[in-house]
């Protein structure tokens, strides 16, 4: 099954961000998990340094913005087809 984590601390552009991906994979008819990760090492591991930052199937695809839905759509299908 696929997963997308919400790297970052909380901040309203991360919970933005985990509403946006919400929306698309409801749109989408998806059954995936969805996962936030607020850890700051955890998040580094990830070579991240800018948040909100998304993560599919362990792959970094976004960081230090919130994407709109038809991107956030267009990530998770080259996910799917990767």
């Amino acid at each position: 099954m696929m997963e997308i984590k919400v790297l970052g601390t909380g901040c309203a552009n991360c919970k933005k961000t985990k509403a946006v991906i919400a929306d698309a994979v409801k749109e989408l008819h998806l059954d995936l998990n969805i996962v936030e990760v607020q850890d700051i090492p955890s998040i580094m591991a990830y070579g991240v340094m800018s948040t909100p930052a998304i993560v599919i199937d362990e792959k970094v695809v976004s960081s230090g913005r919130v994407p709109a839905k038809s991107q956030v759509i267009e990530m998770i299908r080259k996910a799917q087809t990767a």
